[in-house]
């Protein structure tokens, strides 16, 4: 995966950046923190482009920029051949519906003083001009299609369970027929059971509505069941992206191996590296120079403390790393 332009694709995001100007407290001046620095993808229809790293690496930013939540500082992202960035308001209101977002919770994305029904017939009623006839049909069709039961359309979120829930939040998304969704977390709160049955449903989904997700995930073991293609983020830098067989097969990126190495996996007989990172994430108010992994990293070089190294082609994948 790379930059460079595909017919089928989606989404495509070129050099992507978001800086944030805050203030470090009453007195204090005011601090760049930059969330992102210049990742660039593709992501086709009927894909799904994982994205990992640990917490504050920028994963959650990256999907407020692709759902127009917020804009980039700099780069490019370009949905259905369309920069958002230089769009004009009209066709950023289209491009929005286009594009929808499953939150990590599913009880705090509903408005609790809201039926499903009504939450359901919400986005048909703000971007169509279908009659109230029309919505209440679009609405339980699509009940039907994510497994919730007829009954349940007149109910309130705090009777449902987490899953009925979260499969609440997936047809909400889906009810303006969007082409990608980002989907934040949308397993991480849920039982084991649960999870794989949701997962599931989202597989199925997919492939019904030729979908593309953009998966933002800690979790590996769900990442190997449902990504295509993975990136893997680090300090706001993309480190590695490529299949999701070279992946996890083959590891190049030090940062990648190691996170890898953390994944449990329910086999006793396995062996695999054990890797244990020095320190904590740096701070984003004072990003190390050169390679952000470099601190962390027990392969550095001195070239990794100077120069920060940029995605290249090896053994199959994209990796920005000097010593692959």
């Amino acid at each position: 995966m790379n930059a460079i332009p595909k017919p089928s694709a989606i989404l495509e995001a070129r050099a992507l950046s978001r800086q944030y100007i805050v203030r470090r407290g009453m007195f204090s001046p005011y601090a760049s923190v930059r969330a992102l620095e210049g990742v660039s993808f593709s992501l086709e229809a009927g894909k799904t482009l994982a994205v990992v790293g640990e917490s504050g690496s920028g994963k959650s930013t990256l999907g407020r920029l692709v759902t127009m939540i917020e804009t980039p500082s700099s780069g490019a992202l370009i949905i259905n051949g369309k920069d958002v960035v230089e769009a004009d308001p009209a066709t950023r209101e289209r491009l929005r519906r286009e594009i929808q977002i499953v939150f990590q919770n599913p009880y705090g994305s509903l408005n609790p003083r809201q039926t499903i029904g009504m939450a359901l017939e919400e986005p048909l009623l703000v971007n169509t001009d279908m009659s109230a006839r029309d919505r209440e049909a679009a609405a339980r069709a699509m009940m039907a299609r994510v497994g919730l039961r007829p009954e349940f359309y007149g109910r309130y979120p705090h009777m449902f369970s987490g899953g009925q829930r979260q499969r609440i939040a997936i047809a909400r998304a889906l009810m303006l027929n969007p082409k990608l969704l980002v989907l934040d977390e949308p397993v991480s709160a849920l039982d084991v059971s649960i999870r794989a049955q949701v997962l599931n449903l989202l597989k199925d989904l997919q492939e019904e509505f030729g979908l593309a997700y953009l998966f933002i995930s800690h979790d590996l073991s769900v990442v190997k069941h449902i990504s295509d293609d993975i990136m893997v983020i680090y300090l706001g830098h993309a480190v590695e992206i490529g299949s999701r067989e070279a992946i996890f097969t083959n590891p190049q990126h030090p940062y990648t191996r190691a996170l890898l190495a953390a994944t449990p996996v329910a086999d006793p007989g396995h062996k695999k590296e054990r890797i244990i990172l020095s320190g904590e994430l740096p701070s984003p108010f004072e990003p190390p120079s050169g390679c952000p992994f470099h601190p962390r990293c027990a392969q550095a070089v001195a070239q990794c403390k100077v120069d920060a190294p940029v995605l290249e082609q090896k053994s199959g994948r994209s990796v920005a790393c000097w010593v692959v």
